[in-house]
Formats: C-alpha cells, sequence, structure tokens
C-alpha cells in the first residue's frame, strides 16, 4: 500500500527529484504546484465532458503536464540524469490539435464569458490557471532556475488549445439543442 503520509514536509519543507529539499513556497514548488493545480481542473474538464475525442486529448494532455511538472522539480544537478524535459515535438502536437480544431470552430473576436456549457467553464477555469502557471515559469526561466525554453512555449500553446477546445465543446452543444 502506497505511503500517502510521510511527514517529512511538517517543517515546511518539500523535497525536489534528487537529495534537494527546498521551502514549500520556493518558487519551484509553487510553480509545478500550479500546474498540478492545472491538471485537476483539467481532470474536471475530461469527467464532465460528453466527447470522447475531447477526453482522449485532454488526458494526454495531463500525462504531458505530469512530465512538465517533473522537469520542474528536477534541480539543475540532476537534469541529465532524470531526462524529463518539454520538447518541441510536444508543442508540435498542441499546434496540430489547435489547427485541427481551428478547421471545426470559428473562434469568435471577442471577449468570452465563461459558463455556456459546464465542460467549458471548467475548460476556461484549467486555461486561467495555465496562464499562471505560465508567468510563473517564465519567472523561473528569466531567473535562470529553469533553462528549457520549451516549458513556457508548451504553457503557452497549451492556454491556446485549451481556450479554443472549450469553443468547440460550447459550439457542438448549442448546435445539439437547435430544433429539427
Amino acid at each position: 500500500m502506497a505511503k500517502v503520509t510521510t511527514g517529512t514536509g511538517d517543517t515546511g519543507y518539500t523535497g525536489l527529484l534528487g537529495e534537494q529539499r527546498v521551502a514549500k513556497y520556493d518558487p519551484r514548488p509553487d510553480t509545478f504546484g500550479t500546474v498540478d493545480e492545472a491538471t485537476s481542473a483539467l481532470g474536471l474538464a475530461r469527467a464532465v465532458a460528453q466527447d470522447q475525442r475531447v477526453k482522449d486529448i485532454i488526458f494526454r494532455i495531463q500525462q504531458e503536464l505530469y512530465l512538465l511538472m517533473g522537469e520542474l522539480a528536477t534541480p539543475p544537478e540532476n537534469y541529465e540524469k532524470m531526462g524529463l524535459r518539454m520538447t518541441r515535438e510536444h508543442v508540435e502536437w498542441l499546434e496540430q490539435v489547435e489547427d485541427e480544431l481551428k478547421q471545426e470552430v470559428e473562434i469568435p473576436n471577442k471577449f468570452i464569458i465563461p459558463g455556456d456549457t459546464l465542460d467549458g467553464a471548467a475548460l476556461d477555469l484549467a486555461r486561467t490557471i495555465i496562464r499562471r502557471a505560465e508567468r510563473m515559469a517564465v519567472k523561473l526561466l528569466h531567473d535562470g532556475v529553469i533553462q528549457n525554453t520549451e516549458v513556457i512555449r508548451y504553457l503557452n500553446r497549451l492556454s491556446d488549445l485549451v481556450f479554443i477546445l472549450a469553443r468547440s465543446i460550447e459550439v457542438k452543444s448549442s448546435l445539439a439543442q437547435l430544433p429539427e
């Protein structure tokens, strides 16, 4: 059985991948904790989504966000050994899905007020958390804590994709509600 409570964080410190421990408010755990928050918000969206394709896209994103969290939790001295990193290919997959979705739905040139559908609203919530994680990751990059610019590119493209995915869900929902 997995041990959930270890007690090692009771003093306000948490472990990175390796031997290093940092304060729980350190920018690294703050950032990967925010990514974890986005992953949970995406889980809510996946749980309420009706479309299997949407569920599959979200699930893959959630898996990739675990890789991203692992990278953020890896100190420089363990970076090569751990092998956890976001790549250009991760970003290109997001761009490919985004392009496919944009062929299916017209994105309005106006501000969107979230809440037309439950799954769309959950995606919009996830998007705002992803944007916060992106801002935090940019600070890590600018402060020299991380070096991989693909982390920033990934989070930036991901928030765009999640926005488009929410609009796609809402359009499909509104079409399903039209009288025959």
